[in-house]
């Protein structure tokens, strides 16, 4: 269920500054994204594993609330993120 090692490097780099910037509010959306993606077809399959729908649901909580602080603060870099992480606003 957890991403990869490898995935969450791939994805530092495209949305981060450099390689170790981790903690970028773009960097934090699209690691999110790639977890509620992964959880969302868990559930598909498991239909009432309902403590990983509590988690899912925690997830896009948290998505939300950096997506809403990335808005007021940069809103270049929102829609960049939005646009190719392919979310809806």
């Amino acid at each position: 269920m957890a991403i990869t090692k490898e995935k969450k490097a791939e994805l530092v780099k495209a949305f981060g500054k450099n390689d170790k910037d981790t903690g970028a509010t773009e960097v934090q959306i699209a690691i999110l994204t790639e977890e509620i993606n992964d959880l969302t077809e868990h559930l598909k399959v498991h239909k009432h594993d309902f403590h990983s729908k509590r988690g899912l649901l925690q997830k896009v909580g948290k998505r939300r609330s950096l997506l809403d602080y990335l808005k007021k603060t940069n809103v270049v870099s929102y829609r960049e993120v939005i646009q190719k992480l392919n979310i809806r606003k």
